[in-house]
């Protein structure tokens, strides 16, 4: 994914780039790798319909722990987005806060501009950003990553599985419980499309990587 020398388009606004030297001068730049975190930058900036570069970012490699990245991205995690469309470019980190900086950025309705509105929005952000991701991932590496390839795995793991598994599974039911009879999770009625439906679509669509049955959550 990462080796080609050529600008490839990955949409109407996006590009990937093999490096920092062919984007745009004056533009969006997205350091990325192929996960749920960055799905949410991805269809926010599809959503805004801005031009943007992407710059894949090659976990295997621990290209994310490189001082070049790092300095934009002091945690060492993706994603990072870059915004040189002002001077001197500014770096954001932390997914939930690239998404508040574009809603922001482009006065975008999917960040209500009303306190009340707003404040549900981003209290599900969070929910998502402390919750639903951090079980989720930790349920999928100690059931796919870690039990398989350690020695005496159920007395030496199966207290952690369980534990992270069942909070995913209380954290489903949650959101499972808010969307009935709601098409969006924040909103008044049925609710509107938001960030905080773009934080947690990918967490819940990619349920299976838990192994966690979901069959009786029909929201």
């Amino acid at each position: 994914m990462g080796d080609s020398k050529e600008a490839k388009v990955l949409s109407k606004y996006g590009r990937l780039v093999p490096s920092d030297d062919m984007v745009r001068e004056k533009g969006l730049v997205f350091y990325a790798a192929d996960t749920m975190n960055n799905w949410k930058i991805s269809m926010m900036l599809e959503e805004l319909k801005v031009p943007y570069d992407v710059i894949f970012v090659d976990l295997m490699k621990n290209a994310q722990k490189k001082p070049g990245y790092m300095k934009n991205n002091p945690n060492g995690r993706t994603p990072t987005l870059i915004d040189n469309t002002v001077e001197p470019p500014f770096s954001v980190f932390e997914s939930g806060a690239i998404l508040i900086y574009l809603a922001e950025k482009y006065k975008s309705p999917l960040l209500p501009s009303d306190i009340q509105g707003r404040s549900e929005v981003i209290q599900w952000l969070m929910w998502q950003m402390s919750g639903l991701g951090p079980m989720m991932g930790q349920t999928m590496y100690f059931k796919r990553i870690a039990y398989p390839v350690t020695e005496d795995a159920e007395k030496r793991l199966g207290f952690p599985l369980k534990r992270y598994e069942k909070e995913t599974i209380r954290l489903y039911t949650v959101l499972n419980n808010r969307l009935e009879n709601r098409d969006f999770i924040c909103g008044k009625g049925r609710g509107a499309y938001s960030i905080a439906d773009i934080a947690c679509y990918g967490y819940a669509s990619s349920h299976w990587w838990t192994g966690v049955d979901v069959s009786k959550m029909p929201h």
